[in-house]
């Protein structure tokens, strides 16, 4: 049986669409291994949103070539549809595949094999002229106990330091009943949390007729099956009144939403042509928080943009604060070629970009800290990922919560996974109970130990299949 081995860059989209990836080969008979073994093929779905991602992107394509000179190797993504002609230079690669074109692959693949490794061949076109969303149904997960179900591609709103209307087109909404009809195997499968995943996720349904994602959220509530949905990222100008009704009313939604800011200041935001205000993000926030009590509202931020002056950074830093995120995902300005603000004046220096990403990321810590620490001694509903090491959990526990004789738990098995507002939790096996029963399901625990990277607690119930069914 031929052996195929995937490496994924980048976005919950990549790793979704390698899933999908994956599904064709196992169609037509292959078998897959880890990417340090040797295969026969190998997939690299890469990046490029940032200079990191192009370095990393190349590096894994060399190690494949390494671990098999003789392999099939096929590169496609977001850094193969800007940069093909720089990919197909590597020494190695078989095929360059463009991101509107990946359930060609397989078929791409059995052409080089026939043909014993021609010349590089390549497959990629003009993704702006792309109209269909292209269909990759995934029914399963290999390594994730929640599940990604991607609704739409492409973007629309050509930010000027963005690469990806580029990479990636512009939007492609999935049509409502591809949806509806995967997201109730995916229920069935037995994934309790699925993740509405895009590349412009609150951009759906803007091809669509009148169809929006308040109204596939409605449908998606209809079905009994699913337990948890969790939204992966909406912009701010997309929250309308009928979206926040919606989410206010939804008993499936979790009380988390990614919001990306940017910048905390009008000048740079106009200059990011970013859609908003600080003023109207902030009175967006407010609306939700009053529709969604205790939500937690996560952002992006990018830090050293050209034009960015000290007191704008400063100024930006307030307004972060007094928004209350709950955690900032912070990114120092990368250049981009081909975007606009590759060619702005007042470009600033790396060695500030750095000092301002450890400022931010210090902010961070301290949000994360002030919202987590109101679940203290509450209960939250958490989905077990992968097991967890805490350091000197036993005199933690021990110092803070009695000794571990009254607490009925393992000591050396710990898991960890997501509430339902992003927070993650940490509690020890209760004795007498499989990790496999619980790795994937929902567990209620108590929060017993609150700070800015992990919640640590003890399991004190478990959500049954009736339940989830019945909810």
């Amino acid at each position: 049986m031929s052996t195929v081995a995937f490496h994924t860059l980048g976005c919950k989209v990549n790793f979704y669409d390698t899933e999908g990836i994956w599904q064709t080969f196992r169609a037509a008979g292959y078998e897959q291994v880890s990417f340090e073994a040797q295969a026969d093929v190998y997939v690299i779905n890469t990046c490029t949103v940032t200079h990191t991602g192009d370095h990393k992107s190349r590096q894994m394509i060399r190690r494949a070539v390494r671990r098999n000179p003789q392999a099939v190797v096929v590169v496609t993504g977001c850094y193969a549809q800007i940069s093909s002609e720089q990919v197909a230079r590597i020494a190695g690669v078989d095929l360059v595949v463009g991101n509107d074109r990946k359930t060609e692959i397989v078929q791409r693949v059995a052409e080089v094999l026939q043909e014993q490794h021609p010349d590089v061949q390549q497959s990629v076109g003009n993704i702006l002229k792309a109209k269909d969303f292209e269909e990759m149904d995934v029914s399963s997960f290999s390594d994730r106990k929640r599940a990604n179900l991607k609704i739409q591609d492409g973007c629309n709103n050509f930010c000027t330091f963005c690469i990806i209307p580029y990479a990636r087109g512009l939007i492609r909404s999935r049509k409502p009943e591809h949806i509806v009809a995967q997201a109730s195997k995916l229920a069935m499968a037995g994934y309790r949390e699925i993740i509405l995943t895009g590349i412009h996720t609150g951009g759906y349904g803007a091809d669509l007729q009148g169809y929006r994602l308040a109204d596939l959220i409605q449908e998606l509530e209809k079905i009994p099956e699913i337990y948890r949905l969790r939204i992966s990222s909406i912009e701010a100008s997309e929250i309308d009144e009928r979206l926040i009704d919606v989410l206010g009313r939804s008993q499936k939604v979790c009380r988390h939403l990614h919001i990306p800011l940017q910048a905390g200041h009008n000048q740079i935001l106009k200059h990011m042509n970013r859609h908003y205000t600080v003023e109207q993000f902030a009175d967006k926030l407010t609306r939700l928080r009053s529709a969604l009590p205790n939500v937690a509202i996560t952002s992006d931020v990018i830090v050293g943009f050209p034009g960015e002056t000290d007191e704008y950074f400063t100024e930006s830093t307030r307004f972060i604060e007094e928004q209350r995120f709950s955690q900032l995902h912070v990114f120092p300005y990368s250049p981009r070629q081909g975007t606009p603000a590759a060619q702005f004046p007042d470009q600033i220096p790396e060695t500030e970009k750095e000092h301002r990403v450890s400022q931010l990321l210090q902010v961070s810590k301290s949000l994360t800290a002030n919202y987590a620490v109101q679940f203290i001694r509450k209960t939250l509903q958490v989905i077990p990922e992968e097991l967890f090491f805490p350091e000197d959990a036993e005199d933690i526990f021990i110092r803070d919560f009695g000794m571990w004789d009254n607490l009925d738990v393992d000591l050396k098995t710990w898991l960890i996974g997501h509430a339902d507002n992003y927070l993650r939790v940490a509690f020890p096996l209760p004795l007498g109970v499989s990790l496999q029963s619980l790795l994937g399901e929902v567990c209620v625990v108590e929060v017993k130990q609150s700070n800015w990277n992990v919640q640590l607690g003890q399991m004190t119930g478990q959500v049954t299949q009736h339940e989830i069914f019945k909810a």
